[in-house]
């Protein structure tokens, strides 16, 4: 579950007064101009049930949406309910991702109250999900800065104790990762959240410079890719909407550190000559070039080292 209504909401293209309205307000706002948007109609029970206030308030939050956006809704006196107008125009801002979330799980992060889809979606299956109890753990330890200590399973060292500095959580459209740096093998590093057991923070271990993520160079370093239909496509027009390609090419800038990861999850082609084969790849690298010494290339369909790029 996600809050879209807190994000972003001072970056909004909105008149001056909606600045002076309350954060609590400002979410139910910004609550109706989701559904209007989403979802085609807003009524006073769903303001009521969603943040449990009384009718009268609902129905102030409206009166004031109207006043902000007239032209966003109009009333319909069958259904008793307003519905999203041809003019209309959104008041806030809503990330592709959180909004896709929010249609399929329901919004809020409160945690206690129902949340249910507003549309019909199906998700894929996760194979794992990380353990709450070490994901809490991870993200203490990331919050405060915090060294942990913890049991680790590897496919090549086996079960390990080892000693990170974590500093990030990463979704590699697989499994989920903690980032930071392993003390075992003095050098930054990805570890799987579900190999991870018994961690444990280290109070009393201090963190040193070289161990921060601003020595992590292949964190920091963001590699420009660009993407394009495979070339043995019939149609690459097709791929070229999919992706909203512009002038034949999908541009994206992404960290070192994840590119390996990236470049599976979208099935890309990283052959000097597009020579995979197969349904799955409708797209190709390239700028294989821009990949020079990123290190976790060994995941990327099709990579191999050629002797001049040595």
């Amino acid at each position: 579950m996600v809050n879209l209504t807190s994000t972003n909401l001072d970056s909004v293209m909105t008149p001056p007064r909606l600045a002076d309205i309350s954060q609590a307000q400002r979410e139910r706002l910004s609550h109706i101009d989701f559904r209007l948007r989403f979802l085609g109609t807003i009524g006073r029970n769903d303001l009521v049930k969603r943040f449990g206030i009384k009718e009268a308030a609902a129905t102030r939050d409206i009166a004031l949406y109207r006043e902000l956006a007239s032209q966003n809704l109009s009333f319909d006196t069958r259904a008793k309910r307003y519905r999203q107008t041809e003019a209309f125009t959104p008041l806030f801002k809503y990330p592709p991702q959180q909004a896709l979330t929010a249609l399929a799980h329901g919004f809020g992060d409160d945690f206690v109250t129902p949340h249910k889809p507003h549309i019909p979606c199906e998700v894929p299956t996760q194979l794992n999900t990380p353990h709450l109890d070490i994901l809490a753990m991870l993200s203490r330890a990331i919050h405060q800065k915090k060294v942990v200590e913890m049991d680790y399973r590897s496919l090549s060292s086996g079960l390990t104790t080892r000693q990170i500095v974590p500093f990030v959580l990463v979704d590699n459209g697989l499994r989920w990762h903690v980032r930071g740096f392993d003390r075992m093998r003095s050098r930054f590093g990805d570890f799987v959240i579900n190999r991870i057991s018994n961690p444990r923070i280290v109070e009393a271990s201090p963190i040193e410079e070289h161990e921060l993520k601003d020595n992590d160079i292949q964190w920091n370093r963001i590699v420009g890719l660009e993407i394009v239909p495979h070339p043995r496509l019939g149609h690459p027009e097709t791929i070229e909407q999919e992706y909203d390609m512009v002038d034949g090419k999908l541009r994206v800038n992404i960290r070192a550190a994840i590119v390996g990861y990236v470049l599976r999850h979208w099935n890309v082609d990283c052959t000097k000559d597009h020579s995979l084969e197969g349904p799955e790849y409708h797209l190709w690298l390239k700028n294989r070039q821009a990949l020079y010494d990123v290190e976790n290339l060994v995941i990327a369909p099709g990579y191999t080292v050629d002797e001049e790029e040595e």
